[in-house]
């Protein structure tokens, strides 16, 4: 079976208790902590920055920690990143002057670095970079709010960039981002995907007693994986 990880967004999560949220995210079987850095400018809504990632990992989260960029221009922020304990960083292209040097930027500074694609944006400047990218993010919403429901034509733009992967012979993961839920996550996965954002999915999840049910979800989605 696939290596499918579970990165849960904390944009969704209660922000008044954001350390504990974490712990029990991670404890229910998630795999990777989500950072939605969004700016006002960029995208429009304005969210987080390396402060709480830096707050997290003085809280004691020893998971990676996977930082989306929705920030332009995204050069100076990545060193900030970095530094308080960022595992992954990815931005959008549109967001830099020369994609291949924040790049190369985001593996000197000692972490990940990945690629991410709006619903309306080609992969095109892939091929020129894939040596230097180590995750693919996909957008399955337009990115600044949470909440919003799958577009399915990311299905068939996961296909073209899992061939790309599986063509190019690096190792790089595909990450998929926006309205991933138990219902649909398994289509996905099919389609390619091996990362899987989700918060309102998760953060959301509540039973009758109104308490956080984030095992019962997170346990639905791999069992839908294990079906892919």
């Amino acid at each position: 079976m696939a290596d499918f990880k579970i990165a849960p967004s904390i944009s969704s999560a209660d922000f008044a208790i954001l350390g504990p949220e974490v712990d029990n995210v991670l404890k229910s079987g998630a795999d990777i902590v989500h950072f939605d850095v969004m700016d006002n400018h960029y995208v429009p809504n304005l969210t987080i920055g390396p402060l709480v990632c830096d707050a997290l990992r003085k809280h004691g989260v020893t998971a990676e920690i996977d930082v989306h960029l929705m920030v332009k221009p995204v050069d100076r922020i990545i060193p900030d990143f970095a530094a308080a304990g960022a595992s992954y960083i990815t931005f959008h292209p549109e967001a830099s002057e020369h994609i291949d040097r924040t790049l190369q930027m985001i593996r000197e500074l000692g972490c990940k670095s990945g690629l991410v694609f709006n619903p309306a944006t080609p992969l095109d400047c892939l091929k020129h970079v894939l040596d230097k990218v180590d995750v693919i993010l996909l957008m399955s919403v337009n990115p600044g709010f949470g909440g919003q429901s799958f577009i399915p034509e990311t299905l068939n733009k996961l296909r073209e960039a899992r061939k790309i992967i599986d063509d190019s012979g690096f190792d790089i993961r595909l990450e998929i981002d926006g309205g991933v839920k138990v219902d649909n996550i398994r289509e996905i996965a099919e389609a390619g995907a091996d990362m899987f954002v989700a918060g309102s999915a998760i953060f959301n999840a509540k039973n009758d007693k109104d308490a956080n049910v984030y095992d019962t979800v997170i346990k639905q989605m791999r069992d839908e994986l294990a079906k892919a």
